[in-house]
């Protein structure tokens, strides 16, 4: 296993819409157990395969650690779909380790069903509620070239434009490995 550094908010591969995985290999499940090591090593909850750099719809998530999860495996979804969303909505704080130092309150279905291959190519859905929900969509919207950001309203997104424009030149100071990747435009 390895940790892999993570792509930043400005990088290009985290706004597009990356690619399904068409077969389960030796380099798939490397690309699983390195995106666990990198998202454990950075004190995160779930990670898209897009913040490491590689164009696949695979997302990992480790609740476990979160007091009231303890019981949670952690779990790969593969070419993951949302197939239904509940009309509730809950609102919590987000963060992203894309977008590191930043948090908002973000509405989200609380509740919905997610269909996805496991590690095995085998298909699965899932019905998930509350925090599972959540980190299933955050992680699922980066697939999707979304960030949690697209949510904010305009008041919101100006005041965080001075540090997004940090992010983007390096200048935070952050505690696990990202990309050095700098091909991007800042926010004007």
């Amino acid at each position: 296993m390895s940790i892999l550094p993570i792509t930043l908010f400005g990088d290009k591969i985290l706004r597009k819409k990356v690619a399904k995985v068409t077969e389960i290999n030796g380099n798939t499940v490397k690309i699983i157990s390195d995106m666990f090591e990198t998202m454990r090593n950075a004190n995160g909850i779930g990670l898209a395969a897009n913040q490491i750099g590689v164009n696949k719809q695979i997302f990992v998530i480790d609740i476990s650690a979160v007091e009231g999860y303890e019981s949670y495996k952690p779990i790969a979804l593969i070419n993951p779909k949302i197939t239904a969303k509940s009309d509730e909505k809950s609102i919590i704080e987000e963060g992203c380790l894309s977008i590191p130092e930043l948090r908002f309150e973000v509405a989200r279905p609380k509740m919905i069903n997610i269909s996805f291959f496991d590690a095995n190519m085998k298909e699965q859905t899932i019905e998930a509620d509350e925090l599972l929900a959540r980190v299933m969509l955050h992680e699922y919207d980066h697939l999707q070239g979304v960030l949690f950001t697209d949510y904010l309203d305009e008041e919101m997104k100006k005041r965080s434009k001075k540090h997004l424009n940090k992010i983007k030149k390096r200048k935070l100071e952050i505690d696990y490995p990202v990309s050095d990747n700098t091909d991007y435009m800042l926010i004007k």
